[in-house]
């Protein structure tokens, strides 16, 4: 949940947004998505891709589809079942869910690394402080030591201690290189993506689409469930279709679509 605030506090500017804003919530996140590219953190073309979301996310009605909520309990169960999870964090995914994302790191026994994009050791220790400042825990990221076959980017740097051994990986809002990228090395990728024509979300082996500050809660309530129950996530994991789980959310959009044209 994006938690209440003061925007004008928050960026210097005399903006109020009314609770009773029918794009309350959303207006809320897009002007701490400005105010952390001022910060450092967003990239400013990130604020671009954080618009091509929204837009995804009003096609899908702004709300947790029932396809997206069967991949975020079965992302729940796998990251339990994982002996090396790793969760990336980039700078939007930063901005938008960063405690979040720790906690679900923590219940899930993950390991919490920065990836970026648009990398320089100055924005990396910037998301890197930002997600520690927030959440109180350390995170991986500031030293790769590894480079990951496949990924003509900065992406491709990565910690040996984290992505490079993972078994698993969770990308939040990441890209479809570096997603295939870790398919072919073997690890399992969850991705949430709210496009579910992108590639990361057609390689992912588990592809949530969902805005991201509904989808990491979501996850967060199904692993405390199955935190003790490991018949339970098997059982999820052994009947997940994840096919079924993309094509779930394009017809999902399409019925959206036919209803609003009513």
């Amino acid at each position: 949940m994006v938690k209440t605030f003061m925007v004008s506090k928050c960026i210097g500017r005399n903006v109020e947004i009314s609770k009773d804003h029918p794009r309350y919530r959303s207006l809320v996140i897009r002007e701490r998505m400005g105010e952390l590219m001022e910060r450092g953190v967003v990239a400013r073309t990130g604020l671009i891709a954080h618009g091509r979301g929204e837009a995804f996310d009003y096609l899908i009605g702004e709300r947790t589809i029932p396809c997206a909520a069967r991949a975020e309990e079965a992302a729940a169960a796998a990251l339990l079942e994982a002996k090396r999870p790793v969760i990336t964090i980039n700078g939007n995914a930063a901005a938008l869910a960063a405690k979040e994302l720790v906690d679900l790191a923590i219940l899930a026994g993950a390991k919490v690394e920065v990836n970026l994009f648009h990398r320089t050791d100055e924005r990396v220790e910037r998301v890197c402080n930002y997600v520690e400042e927030v959440s109180g825990a350390k995170v991986l990221g500031r030293d790769p030591d590894a480079i990951l076959p496949g990924i003509a980017s900065d992406r491709a740097k990565c910690c040996s201690e984290g992505i490079f051994t993972a078994d698993l990986v969770l990308i939040p809002l990441e890209d479809g290189d570096r997603a295939e990228a870790l398919v072919k090395a073997g690890k399992k990728v969850i991705a949430i993506d709210l496009n579910p024509l992108s590639r990361t979300a057609v390689v992912a082996h588990i592809s949530i689409v969902d805005e991201v500050t509904r989808a990491v809660p979501n996850i967060i309530t199904h692993a405390a469930r199955l935190k003790n129950d490991k018949n339970a996530r098997r059982a999820i994991l052994k009947s997940y279709d994840n096919h079924a789980a993309l094509q779930g959310a394009r017809d999902a959009i399409c019925a959206h679509m036919s209803e609003g044209a009513k």
